[in-house]
């Protein structure tokens, strides 16, 4: 555990917290946070009082805290029934039962029955499909020499394959594109979007899930209908939740590594520079350093999801009561001076780097070897197509997207000049 903040008042002037200018930019406040008040109680924006921790050695502490409960029954207001803890519309949806929202014995049983998809090797058997569709995408802009690269590239990208991964056929992917588009969007206000999406995306899963117990597939929807009928008690409702999760987390998160990833290597041309050079050398090392080095420097995930203390607790200094809402604030324990040298540069090559952008504890993020290859592919393909890729925009005409969760860009606008035919093995041999 982390000393305890200094005693009496926090000193002044302290961070406003949750402004588009914070959204922008919320490493100095952070800073300030971990500084004065490493766990720090504040009224979210929906109007929720919840635990903010900022320092690394307590962020690690309470991702791993069995005290710190993810299901949302343990919340003493019972804030998640009226929609303003967790995801938009989940609840009306019947989605409540997935891995973000609950623990032992039933965590452990049913990210056992989903941990075969996220295997290294079976990962590695992805990896073909992963390249072709990060080539068809760059194919589709690459000769106009402009790109908005969220909307062209890192959207779809994970979309694509994580429909191809639980076995959403192909002419349904566009559908399936449409409304995970709405969830970033937030259209019709700022979790409007999102609950409809849900109930659309709940649908289609159960529907999908009838059809498939006709014609099982060797995709991730077949493997969950396998085992609940082979004993394992998986519910329709837990199949449908649990391919729910895998969607919501897998996409957004990935759209956001691959855009926060770019925008950082062009506003860092020495490391671009570094990397593409290794890339050209064929050096496979500093591409899977760098992307973990992305993830830590800017990371797609902001604020871990939601835990609840199920008992009285101490976490850095501060007294948890039960029931308190607690999230730990990935981006800013992996900026921490005391656990990371130079925090606020970035350094490819970093070696002593064990980040929290994927978690720790048991609610380790199961797609991180998914997530890996997909941003290590996009960015090595395109560093390796669009060599002379540049910012298109000035940086503070950029827009983050709002929300409490994640942090991605809304655009990212960029040009390039001709890039070198593909071959269809430069990015490859660097994977």
């Amino acid at each position: 555990m982390s000393t305890a903040p200094p005693a009496g008042p926090v000193p002044d002037p302290a961070p406003e917290l949750f402004t588009w200018e914070f959204a922008t930019d919320p490493y100095p406040a952070y800073a300030w946070l971990r500084e004065h008040s490493p766990v720090h109680r504040t009224r979210l924006p929906s109007g929720v009082e919840a635990w903010l921790v900022t320092r690394y050695a307590d962020a690690r502490q309470a991702l791993a805290d069995q005290r710190l409960s993810k299901n949302p029954v343990h919340h003493a207001e019972s804030a998640h029934a009226k929609g303003k803890t967790g995801i938009p519309g989940e609840r009306s949806a019947d989605l409540m039962t997935h891995l973000l929202n609950i623990d032992p014995p039933d965590h452990t049983r049913l990210r056992r029955l989903v941990s075969k998809a996220f295997t290294p090797r079976t990962v590695a058997e992805f990896a073909p499909r992963v390249q072709e569709l990060t080539d068809r995408l760059i194919d589709g802009f690459q000769e106009k020499g402009s790109a908005d690269l969220i909307h062209e590239f890192a959207f779809p990208l994970p979309i694509y394959a994580i429909c191809d991964l639980l076995g959403v056929p192909r002419e349904d992917q566009d559908d399936f594109r449409d409304w995970a588009g709405m969830m970033i969007r937030h259209g019709g206000g700022p979790r409007g979007g999102v609950a409809r999406s849900v109930k659309k995306i709940r649908a289609y899963l159960v529907e999908l899930i009838h059809r498939k117990r006709e014609d099982l597939g060797d995709d991730l929807i077949s493997n969950l209908i396998r085992a609940s009928d082979h004993g394992e008690h998986l519910t329709e409702n837990e199949a449908a939740a649990m391919a729910f999760i895998i969607l919501f987390a897998g996409f957004e998160t990935t759209i956001n590594l691959i855009g926060n990833g770019t925008y950082a290597l062009l506003r860092n041309p020495v490391q671009r520079a570094r990397l593409q050079e290794a890339l050209a050398a064929g050096d496979r090392e500093l591409l899977a350093t760098g992307v973990e080095e992305l993830l830590r420097y800017d990371g797609p995930v902001e604020l871990a999801t939601w835990r609840y203390a199920t008992q009285e607790l101490t976490l850095g200094g501060q007294r948890i009561e039960s029931g308190d809402p607690v999230l730990v604030v990935l981006a800013a324990a992996d900026r921490d001076p005391e656990r990371f040298q130079d925090p606020d540069n970035l350094d490819l090559g970093r070696r002593d780097n064990q980040h929290l952008g994927y978690g720790h504890g048991i609610h380790y993020c199961l797609g991180a070897p998914l997530a890996r290859l997909e941003a290590q592919t996009a960015l090595a393909t395109l560093l390796t197509r669009c060599p002379d890729l540049r910012l298109a925009a000035e940086p503070d005409d950029l827009r983050w997207r709002g929300g409490l969760i994640m942090r991605g860009l809304r655009t990212l606008p960029v040009e390039f000049g001709d890039g070198p035919e593909r071959t269809g093995t430069d990015a490859s041999s660097a994977l």
